[in-house]
């Protein structure tokens, strides 16, 4: 596309609305820590059902995250969420906290791996190249979207119907993806013959600079699981009748702050803007864990959405400028298999420490940590440059 072009051109659209519904799809399965704690099963157990999602996740990703800028974005996304439909019925099996849920949980991240980048790949090809975080961002406020309304609906879809009804809404969101994203198109046509180059960037930083920059979608990706995995349980531990709320505050902080702030690294650089949106995420952990009220509740979500809002299109675009353009399947592939990791890892350790010394100071110590690994990035990790010459 050229610098002329908008994003909201009707392929675009299309991509997106797609790339809404899988994420609704998932987001369902916020919940689905409510349904194991019903087998009266520990944290660490929940933690570790809902966090090899993300495991899986990394494994597959970076080998989808090559073949999609060879092959084409739209063909692996669809391959990804057949892989879902495929798996999700099975999920009405589910009678205890043992090997079943471990085991599809650790399917479903295999599909969501394979997908995710690619849906959001496909997405960013129709938007202006030149404003490469904005689009990343705009493109998230579907997650976003989905990650605020997929709680609360599926409140109202456990209310109504049961778990068995939230397991057959999220197939019938898949399908609804799958019919949209076979209506798009590939912006970018697959080379077959292309090879991946290695970044000039990455010959001149040192060892240390790389773990830095590996660090960041990491610590924040274990924040965020921190958030997402036991938020729910948190809110009931402190007899909020209502979780969806936080959700809600959350994503639409988010979504007001990429549509109104969010090209602010595509502008100033996007460390300039990763180092404050971390503060702002930490602070909100810190506030969470004074929580005791409803509306403190909810000022939390808004907190850290707003923080969501700000790190996550210069976040994953800072990893795009360090692997290239030319690579940005697989750098976007790399950034969420990071981020992954620490969903993954995060999931069970943070549920180890609740189950130590409760919900609390588990929210107090990942903000902590957080704050201080985005010093350390902040100050060694390298600086490519940010503005892309057309």
């Amino acid at each position: 596309m050229n610098g002329n072009e908008t994003f909201w051109n009707r392929q675009f659209i299309i991509a997106l609305v797609g790339s809404f519904f899988l994420s609704l799809s998932i987001n369902l399965f916020l919940l689905f820590p409510l349904y194991l704690k019903h087998f009266t099963t520990s944290n660490s157990r929940v933690g570790l059902i809902m966090g090899i999602h993300s495991l899986m996740a990394i494994i597959i990703r970076p080998i989808f995250g090559f073949l999609m800028d060879v092959k084409g974005r739209k063909k692996i996304s669809l391959l990804g969420i057949a892989f879902l439909i495929a798996v999700l019925p099975w999920f009405h099996l589910v009678k205890d906290a043992g090997a079943l849920p471990l085991l599809l949980r650790a399917l479903t991240g295999i599909g969501w791996g394979i997908s995710l980048a690619a849906t959001m790949t496909l997405c960013s090809d129709l938007a202006p190249r030149e404003k490469l975080a904005h689009s990343l961002g705009i493109i998230g406020v579907a997650g976003l979207l989905a990650n605020a309304l997929g709680p609360l609906l599926g409140e109202e879809i456990i209310n109504q119907f049961g778990f068995g009804g939230l397991f057959n809404a999220s197939i019938l969101f898949l399908l609804a993806s799958f019919l949209c994203l076979s209506l798009a198109k590939d912006a970018v046509r697959p080379n077959a013959l292309q090879k991946f180059p290695k970044p000039k960037v990455l010959r001149n930083v040192s060892f240390l600079s790389l773990i830095l920059t590996c660090s960041m979608p990491i610590f924040h990706g274990a924040s965020k699981g921190s958030i997402d995995n036991f938020i729910a349980l948190f809110g009931k531990s402190i007899r909020l009748d209502r979780i969806g709320p936080f959700f809600v505050a959350f994503s639409a902080a988010a979504i007001l702050t990429r549509f109104g702030i969010g090209d602010l690294s595509d502008r100033y650089g996007r460390k300039q803007v990763i180092f404050p949106a971390a503060c702002i995420i930490s602070l909100n952990l810190f506030l969470i864990s004074f929580v005791k009220s409803f509306w403190v509740f909810i000022l939390a979500g808004f907190i850290g959405g707003f923080g969501q809002g700000l790190i996550f299109p210069a976040l994953s675009t800072y990893v795009i400028d360090i692997l290239g353009r030319e690579n940005k399947g697989l750098a976007l592939s790399l950034y969420l298999s990071l981020f992954d990791v620490g969903v993954g890892i995060g999931s069970p350790f943070f549920g180890w420490i609740s189950d130590l010394f409760g919900y609390r100071r588990m929210y107090l110590f990942a903000g902590m940590l957080l704050f201080f690994v985005s010093i350390l990035f902040t100050l060694r990790a390298p600086s490519p440059g940010f503005k892309e010459s057309n």
